[in-house]
């Protein structure tokens, strides 16, 4: 299985159209993709909404399941369980939560709001995760994100270290901003045994995390 749920469109910094994301997706043989653009307040009434026609269209004609998200990005902390509350009641089907990353420059304190949150599903590329946040997200049942982005990867093995330690569940996604990015091929593979994991670990993730994953956001 191919399954990536972190991916964007031109609706926020990618590239392609959502239909166009999705065509290439299928090309990449992927079995399911997430869209989840980068949202705040001020976006996350459009964006649902237009990724949601492109998702229904995709899977009306083509092998692939199309989940429409947002990735609440560069917000203030204390605002990310309302606003992945707001996203779900618009019809966002996961919300994405853009980590402290090591390259950027995100508020200090974002991974731990994120973790405590009923209303998130993913925190992404979170840097320099910590234990405690780890644990909370193993109690809170918030993936952990092992990334194929350039900058932000820098810290895949101690994210990877760090969940297998917690008992954090993690999933692997490219955060795709063009279908240049896309997974292709056995790229997931390597990105997720490149980080530390081993082989039944990254098997554990396609076989188990992914299906888990795709099961909630269907409910």
């Amino acid at each position: 299985m191919i399954c990536d749920f972190h991916t964007h469109t031109f609706f926020s910094d990618g590239l392609n159209s959502p239909i166009e994301l999705i065509r290439n997706a299928c090309a990449n043989g992927y079995d399911c993709i997430g869209i989840a653009d980068h949202a705040s307040l001020s976006n996350i009434d459009i964006l649902i909404k237009s990724i949601q026609k492109d998702c229904r269209l995709a899977e009306k004609y083509w092998d692939i399941k199309a989940i429409p998200g947002v990735e609440l990005t560069n917000v203030p902390s204390s605002s990310i369980d309302e606003l992945a509350e707001y996203a779900k009641s618009r019809g966002a089907r996961f919300v994405v939560v853009h980590g402290e990353s090591p390259v950027e420059k995100v508020e200090k304190g974002t991974n731990k709001s994120a973790v405590s949150s009923s209303k998130v599903d993913i925190l992404a590329h979170p840097g320099f995760i910590t234990e405690e946040e780890a644990e909370m997200a193993a109690r809170n049942g918030i993936f952990l994100e092992v990334t194929y982005r350039k900058g932000h990867n820098r810290t895949n093995g101690l994210v990877a270290k760090i969940a297998t330690k917690t008992g954090a569940k993690m999933l692997i996604n490219s955060d795709a901003h063009s279908h240049e990015d896309l997974f292709f091929d056995d790229e997931q593979y390597k990105t997720a045994l490149g980080a530390g994991l081993t082989r039944d670990q990254v098997e554990e993730i396609v076989n188990s995390n992914f299906s888990e994953f795709i099961e909630r956001t269907s409910s």
